[in-house]
């Protein structure tokens, strides 16, 4: 039986001070490099600012929520500190699956309870908790009996930048991304948005937990100043917070990437007794829909190692109909599904079902138990509607009810994640990602590391042997090891038949899908990175550059000291994969073609 487990937990109560006295609106990470510092104007207005090792990252910035419908009873002035309260926890749990076997939750905690004039003994409360890895802080109502109602139309959270900092900015979760100066934005940015400052360090802007409030976006209001706005108003009852705003910060960009689980962090922890049933892997898409085409499928994903065969759109009908009816197989198919998912599970393969959102929300509560029935191993949610109060909390619990029947979940197009798959580890994957199907090229995929994945796992959708690609062929090699998925589909477009030349994707034949260990050795967004992850005692490295040739070098120094290994490694040579193997564990450099990539798999001799 997997569940997280938590191996330490430490907590103790500091401070429950005089409001005015100023270190008890000041909270510093356990290292002492970040702090995050609550202000209360003279106008009783509320603001905050972030530094790291004493150096500007949010300069002081205003903070407030305005109520959807009532003027004059906004969460934006007039405020008094009732009470300020500070706590530390230190803890280490382990993820069912992730990119480490073991995440540290080590944090300082600042309370503050605020009222306003117009609202006495009505509390809201800024929560704010100073990581190593960066701050993050939320807006939550305590229970009231007298006031249970929480309306919000808009949030007023705001962040000015140090002059003339850029940010990693795209408009959508599947867009193409633009460095551009905090300045004249004319559409928000979706997060994470990653931004490198005027004083070189490096800070990303994410969101945790957001399963109850609409999505965050942020908009430029004025030089250097960005401001949250949410995709429409809500209304809750108390207890009730908002996601968590975070604020990462780093020297060096893959810093990011590596402290990533802060985000995880920021998330409950799985409710989840038994997770056994829940297995990462490899995923394949059956192109024919039809028996004959599905067992064909299960038997390269015997021979290949894939681990799931997916039935994408179409096994039920159009899903763009209402009239399409994902209880039963299209008749226009010539598909017995029922005889591939028990060809399937003889064979240890399972079988993942496409679901459009238009049969979801007419059909999940009857959809679920029966594919439960069927032998079903899991479902891929499409084309869901997000941003919304509304559909965020629909998809939350839709996460949840497919992990009451025991089904895994990869939930696509514009969906990115916040850290739902700790609370429910169902959730393996989603895409929220300009991903291999709509073929972007080399530069874009060396921002990605740095940018999206930060958020968590991205369905990439690798297409390996497809024309119309702009990259090499170890390029997409080298992109499985560096793009985090637990499932990861491979070969979007191929058929068993495409792949006579099976060295090629030998790689992919032993690639693990999750990871006991990651580290970001190179890189920089848009010029090229340098990935190694751990799984057992075997090392995978993958390195891209962007549209430009480069010479790289991996350093070696993350092997054993005390064993010896075997390394395979697969290089570009004239549009083919070439592999070499050699037993040198010394720094390697490599001379890759504009658009390629190296990737390299270290095995442990006996």
């Amino acid at each position: 039986m997997r569940i997280e487990k938590m191996v330490l937990c430490f907590v103790v109560c500091l401070f429950i001070g005089k409001v005015n006295a100023q270190d008890s609106l000041q909270v510093s990470s356990p290292d002492g490099k970040l702090s995050y510092r609550f202000i209360l104007n003279a106008d009783g207005k509320i603001a905050y600012e972030v530094q790291y090792k004493q150096r500007p990252i949010i300069l002081p910035s205003g903070l407030g929520l305005t109520k959807a419908q009532y003027a004059g009873n906004n969460w934006n002035s007039q405020f008094s500190i009732t009470k300020t309260e500070k706590k530390s926890t230190n803890s280490v749990w382990k993820p069912v699956y992730g990119e480490r076997s073991e995440i540290a939750d080590k944090y300082n905690e600042l309370v503050v309870a605020l009222e306003t004039k117009n609202r006495a003994g009505i509390t809201m409360q800024i929560i704010v908790r100073a990581y190593n890895e960066g701050v993050a802080f939320k807006y939550f109502f305590p229970e009231n009996r007298k006031y249970q109602i929480a309306d919000i139309g808009q949030e007023e959270t705001n962040f000015i930048f140090p002059s003339n900092s850029k940010a990693f900015f795209t408009k959508n979760a599947q867009g193409a991304y633009e460095e551009k100066a905090l300045t004249g934005w004319t559409s928000g940015a979706e997060l994470p948005l990653t931004l490198h400052l005027s004083n070189g360090l490096w800070a990303c802007i994410a969101q945790a937990d957001q399963s109850n409030f609409p999505r965050m976006r942020l908009h430029t209001v004025a030089t250097d100043q960005l401001q949250s706005r949410l995709f429409g108003e809500l209304t809750e009852t108390s207890p009730f917070g908002s996601p968590w705003r975070v604020v990462m910060v780093a020297e060096k960009p893959g810093a990011l990437l590596e402290n990533n689980f802060i985000i995880q962090n920021l998330n409950p922890p799985t409710p989840l007794t038994n997770t056994d049933w829940i297995k990462p892997g490899k995923v394949m898409r059956e192109m024919t829909l039809s028996t004959v085409g599905a067992k064909k499928l299960i038997d390269f994903a015997v021979e290949q190692q894939i681990d799931y065969i997916l039935f994408d759109a179409g096994w039920y009908g159009s899903e763009y109909e209402v009239a399409s009816d994902a209880t039963k197989v299209s008749p226009l198919k010539s598909l017995d599904l029922k005889e591939v998912i028990a060809y399937g599970k003889a064979r240890g393969k399972g079988v993942l079902l496409y679901v459009n959102h238009r049969a979801m929300e007419r059909q999940l509560d009857t959809i679920l138990p029966l594919f439960k029935s069927w032998g079903v191993a899991g479902v891929k949610y499409g084309f869901v509607h997000t941003g919304s109060h509304r559909w965020t909390t629909w998809l939350y619990d839709a996460v949840k009810k497919a992990a009451h029947y025991g089904l895994i979940l990869d939930i696509h197009d514009e969906f990115t994640p916040t850290g739902w798959s700790r609370t429910w580890p169902n959730l393996l994957t989603q895409e929220g990602v300009r991903g291999n199907e709509e073929f972007p090229d080399a530069t874009h995929n060396t921002i990605l590391p740095f940018t999206r994945f930060i958020a968590g796992a991205a369905d990439y959708t690798y297409c390996f042997n497809e024309k119309r690609l702009l990259n090499t062929k170890c390029h997409q090699l080298a992109l499985s090891i560096i793009n985090y998925s637990p499932l990861q589909t491979l070969y979007w477009y191929g058929r068993p038949e495409n792949y006579t030349n099976r060295d090629e994707i030998e790689l992919w034949k032993y690639l693990p899908t999750t990871w006991e260990e990651t580290k970001v050795l190179d890189g920089e967004p848009g010029t090229n990175v340098t990935i190694a992850r751990r799984k057992g005692e075997e090392w995978f490295v993958g390195a891209i550059t962007n549209n430009d040739a480069r010479t790289i070098t991996i350093p070696t120094d993350f092997l054993s000291k005390k064993k010896q290994y075997e390394v395979w490694v697969y290089t570009d040579a004239e549009g083919k994969v070439s592999k070499q193997v050699t037993n040198s564990k010394d720094i390697q450099t490599f001379s890759l073609v504009a658009k390629g990539g190296v990737a390299l798999r270290f095995i442990p001799k006996k």
